[in-house]
């Protein structure tokens, strides 16, 4: 893999662009997290990249939900996306053979774990998940895995309870995404609910990465007001995927984009990655196999 890196990157130098074998148009799928026109102006930077890199038309696409992306990329109208964990394992466990993981996330710490947080607003008064019993609690996407998978996993270990709403929590809620958990929260319209990030850093920061810091970059949320209820265990970060069916020299050339990404262009990559870290680096299936184990059991 580190070959394949190497030789990516130095294709990345050419300064002229080499039509890339076979294809017409190449298309980047962004999961939900925030919303659409904040997500593909992240995205920009790397869209006008791949399009001078590839020689062909380069699109964003930004659909509403992540089951979006991940039919896109399981019909071919998607050629590459970061996923989540989860969100790759049901893509996997539909088609082994839609996509390939090429890279990970890396924190500046070096690992590639990260975490799903619990918060509440502080005035509420709610310190815990025994706190949130009765009431309102907010999930992002059925296809998340921060979102949703692993917290249905762990938190019923705590409360003794299933998810169901009346079950112990008085309603669960499906917000749609990160950044509409956090508003709803902060806005009072659920009473707690869970988001991502690496859990490294400040909270008032909404620490290093992750929906929480785009949240607080962007203006969306004070951190002084939340406060953390409940964090899970440690999550493996989602991967870069591409379509298994893309030529080979398309596939060399956007791993290598990505992995060069943080020293060519770190504003770039910082909106990309969602945050602070230190770049993409790779991964393979197999890292995946306990989400794909937690995703088999949630189907049963």
């Amino acid at each position: 893999m580190k070959k394949l890196i190497l030789a990516a990157l130095a294709t990345t130098a050419l300064t002229t662009p080499v039509l890339a074998n076979d294809i017409t148009e190449f298309r980047i799928g962004i999961l939900g997290g925030e919303n659409a026109q904040d997500r593909l102006n992240s995205n920009e930077c790397l869209r006008a990249k791949t399009e001078e890199l590839l020689g062909v038309e380069t699109k964003l696409f930004a659909p509403a939900d992540y089951d979006g992306v991940i039919q896109g990329l399981l019909g071919g109208t998607i050629d590459m996306a970061w996923l989540g964990a989860s969100g790759y394992a049901k893509t996997y466990l539909s088609d082994p053979e839609a996509v390939e993981p090429v890279l990970v996330k890396v924190n500046v710490d070096g690992g590639y774990g990260y975490y799903s947080i619990g918060f509440a607003r502080k005035d509420s008064g709610i310190t815990s998940l025994e706190d949130v019993k009765g009431k309102v609690f907010g999930f992002g996407d059925p296809n998340s895995t921060s979102g949703y998978l692993i917290p249905s996993i762990e938190i019923p270990t705590v409360t003794g309870s299933t998810m169901e709403s009346g079950a112990y929590f008085g309603e669960v809620k499906f917000t749609g995404g990160h950044e509409q958990t956090i508003v709803a929260v902060a806005n009072g319209d659920v009473d707690a609910g869970v988001s991502w990030a690496d859990g490294l850093g400040n909270w008032e920061d909404g620490y290093n990465s992750g929906a929480l810091r785009k949240a607080v970059d962007a203006g969306l949320v004070d951190m002084n007001d939340m406060v953390e209820i409940w964090k899970s265990k440690p999550i493996p970060e989602g991967p870069v995927v591409l379509r298994k069916a893309l030529p080979e020299d398309v596939k060399v050339k956007m791993t290598g984009l990505m992995a060069s990404l943080p020293a060519m262009d770190y504003d770039c990559y910082y909106g990309v990655a969602a945050g602070e870290s230190k770049g993409f680096m790779p991964i393979t299936h197999e890292a995946y196999d306990a989400i794909i184990e937690a995703r088999k059991l949630q189907s049963n």
